[in-house]
């Protein structure tokens, strides 16, 4: 039998309608990579739609066993997939990156015959499944890599004691860059067991709850996980390092942390912090998602990636981003960035996942507005309003958050910036703070463990804040635009026009205006209105960092 946290992902009654700070500036290379040349359209369709052969069976579990080759930078392994058939049918469709190896794939010891095109592999069987029919089949691959790097696939590194290093990071790429499986989002398996063998002397850290090692006697030793909860391809991860551990507790949450023997006592020090992050997301969300699995922070050589229940970490134990003022107002260096951010996506990431990466503002927007609810739990309000008005030089505003589903779209990292300010607008549409926060908690509570699109999330906040959203949804998410508040001031018939400017139809976003710390609720629309004023046009302002907006001043 299922359990709940099972229930509620697969059978979510939602419309089905990436990178993290960590992968920030690695993932914005990858989509510019993607971009640079135009694929081809079988390829994109294979890679992002939701094909028949894809939707005609629902995963269950993966057992993943892997062994590493810190020598050779190269790996091999069996992914065992479980999975229920939604309709009869004699194929099934998995992905594996094009340039690693499939060595065969069997059911019940027999080989399967399967084909291979682009990163799709086929796999076909003998007779039909039966619907309702559960199956599994074990998937052996093996790779080898093809350079350095930090982003996609296994990237073989080694410490600053010349020790391995070895660590996963997939977003946007796709898990498929080193382990085969059912390349989408919008399936998750319900559980998942990782088995990583790695020369003695070296320890894997994965996701789930540690399960055991076991000396395999040939110079090699398995660490073994297993994970709780569903869990979506691109979090599942390996950290293979000389690492040392200590741990904390919070309540009844486990808390591991692992890092390079050098950096131990730093690592006591910065890593503090999660307990403080995760105190405050409980405030605002509810509890920690994966209690069985518990909380890891694990150092590894790039910036951070948030990999569910095995948060990676690469700050250099310091607080900002990289040691910069992230924002530029102030605020950044007074906590540690990847923390905070990589954490905030246990919430809206991994519990709450988007279905399509088209609408992956869910996890990033979230993520980043959440850096300011950590601002303002820890140094108050007018903190965290500047805080998340520093990211709006950050902006580019070139192409739209939201993008078309089934191509595997690329969204931009206006995603977090913009969609952090988009959701700091809505909480002061909202005008509420009893509400905003009861919002806040519902909408997680509504949508944890579960895939959704961005229709899911627009009919529940409509529903909840009691407007119509649906312009200001577009203008945001839609649009590569932001509205324009336009104003002409009269002072000698003490008086202000205003309209807004926007391409979309039907905008009517409430905005504050007037005396700073005696703000006026004004109603604009796309028609002049006029109001009495005794303020001078030098006194009268615009909270335009409590709304995402421009300003426009006409005499």
């Amino acid at each position: 039998m299922r359990s709940e946290v099972q229930l509620m992902r697969k059978n979510s009654d939602s419309k089905l309608i990436i990178f993290a700070a960590a992968g920030f500036l690695a993932f914005a290379a990858f989509a510019a990579a993607q971009t640079a040349t135009a694929p081809d359209p079988k390829a994109v369709a294979l890679r992002g739609a939701y094909g028949p052969y894809r939707a005609n069976n629902d995963l269950l579990s993966y057992d993943l066993d892997i062994r590493v080759d810190p020598e050779a930078k190269a790996w091999s392994g069996k992914n065992t997939i479980r999975f229920r058939m939604l309709k009869e049918d004699a194929r099934i469709q998995l992905d594996l990156k094009a340039h690693l190896t499939v060595e065969k794939i069997t059911l019940d010891g027999a080989p399967l015959p399967f084909t291979r095109e682009y990163d799709a592999v086929f796999v076909d069987f003998p007779e039909p499944l039966k619907k309702d029919s559960v199956t599994a089949i074990d998937f052996y691959f093996s790779g080898r890599a093809s350079g350095e790097k930090d982003w996609g696939g296994i990237t073989f590194k080694t410490d600053p004691a010349g020790r391995p290093w070895i660590t996963t990071a997939c977003q946007g790429s796709g898990a498929m860059t080193w382990w085969p499986n059912k390349e989408q989002q919008r399936d998750e398996v319900e559980r998942m067991g990782l088995r990583v063998a790695v020369p003695n002397g070296l320890v894997d850290v994965s996701n789930g709850r540690f399960a055991g090692r076991t000396d395999l006697g040939d110079g090699y030793t398995r660490w073994d996980w297993e994970v709780h909860y569903p869990i979506n391809n691109y979090n599942v991860a390996l950290n293979i390092a000389a690492y040392v551990h200590f741990e904390d507790r919070m309540d009844g949450l486990t808390l591991d942390y692992y890092c390079l023997p050098e950096n131990l006592e730093k690592a006591k020090v910065q890593f503090a912090q999660a307990r403080t992050t995760i105190e405050c997301f409980e405030k605002y969300f509810g509890p920690y998602p994966f209690p069985e699995d518990g909380y890891k922070l694990i150092e590894v050589p790039y910036a951070g990636m948030e990999h569910q229940s095995a948060v990676a970490y690469g700050n250099r134990f310091l607080n900002g981003y990289l040691e910069r003022d992230f924002t530029g107002v102030g605020v950044s260096l007074k906590f540690d960035y990847i923390i905070i951010h990589e954490s905030a996506h246990e919430w809206f990431g991994n519990s709450i996942t988007a279905a399509d990466v088209c609408d992956e503002w869910i996890h990033e927007a979230w993520a980043t507005y959440m850096e300011g609810l950590y601002v303002e739990h820890l140094f108050g309000y007018e903190d965290a309003v500047k805080y998340l008005n520093g990211y709006r030089p950050k902006v580019k505003n070139e192409r739209p958050i939201i993008g078309p589903p089934d191509v595997h779209y690329n969204a931009p990292q206006d995603m977090y910036f913009k969609g952090a300010l988009f959701l700091n607008t809505l909480r002061h549409i909202v005008d509420d703070e009893a509400k905003w926060r009861t919002l806040l908690r519902g909408f997680y509570d509504r949508f944890k463990y579960q895939n959704i699109g961005s229709e899911d999330a627009f009919a529940f906040l409509n529903v909840e804040t009691g407007l119509n959203l649906g312009p200001v949804f577009d203008q945001y998410l839609r649009r590569t635009t932001i509205p324009a508040l336009e104003l002409k001031l009269d002072e000698a018939a003490g008086s202000v026009s205003f309209r807004w400017k926007s391409e979309v139809p039907g905008f009517d976003m409430p905005v504050k205006a007037g005396r700073r710390g005696q703000w006026l609720t004004l109603r604009p629309s796309a028609e002049w209105q006029t109001m009495k004023t005794d303020l001078k046009k030098d006194e009268f302002e615009v909270a335009d960092d409590l709304f995402y907006i421009d300003v426009v001043r006409i005499d």
